[in-house]
């Protein structure tokens, strides 16, 4: 990870207080406690953004104030027990989805549309899932395959969400290159 400049750590809580707007509206809820909610555009987003490490850390930021208690979370909750909770799972898999998604987004280009829908396929919804789901089957007792199985309902907004990413992501690259070309400038030496 490089050292991070006050323009990176700038970055980070930007994402991290988006990714918390996002979630204000509150969410609506199907089979259970896990809500349906934007947040998750907000980590496509800002890992696409961000790349790998500052969007991994955006998360890290935004799970921080969260477990401190800040109202960010979906609906306005805060708290360790938001984390703790059935849809914790979904937020700390977030961190490791962020990294993957920002991984592949560097690696494809962040114009490359088609690949940045797979970068936040694989990473915010694949990884996100792999984590949340297990999790939520323990935290609410019950099996992994049943909780994989009401889980489907997230599939179709996600990928939603997913393009609306990588479209937004081009978007903000062409209108904005600076975003994404200031550490590319600094890896090459002068």
């Amino acid at each position: 990870m490089p050292k991070p400049t006050p323009r990176d750590l700038a970055l980070v809580a930007m994402f991290a207080a988006l990714i918390a707007v996002l979630g204000m509206p509150g969410g609506i809820s199907f089979f259970g406690s896990v809500p349906i909610t934007l947040q998750s555009l907000g980590w496509m987003v800002a890992a696409c953004l961000l790349g790998a490490w500052r969007g991994a850390l955006t998360m890290i930021v935004f799970n921080l104030l969260l477990a401190a208690g800040l109202p960010i979370g979906a609906g306005g909750r805060g708290g360790l027990g938001v984390l703790t909770g059935v849809s914790g799972g979904y937020l700390v898999g977030a961190v490791l989805g962020m990294f993957v998604t920002g991984l592949i987004a560097e690696r494809v280009g962040r114009r490359n549309l088609v690949g940045l829908f797979v970068a936040c396929v694989v990473g915010c919804m694949i990884v996100v899932y792999a984590v949340g789901i297990p999790w939520s089957a323990w935290r609410l007792g019950s099996g992994t395959l049943g909780v994989a199985q009401a889980s489907l309902q997230f599939l179709p907004g996600d990928l939603v969400k997913a393009a609306l990413a990588a479209l937004i992501t081009t978007t903000v690259v062409r209108a904005y290159p600076p975003i994404v070309q200031e550490r590319e400038r600094e890896r090459v030496p002068a």
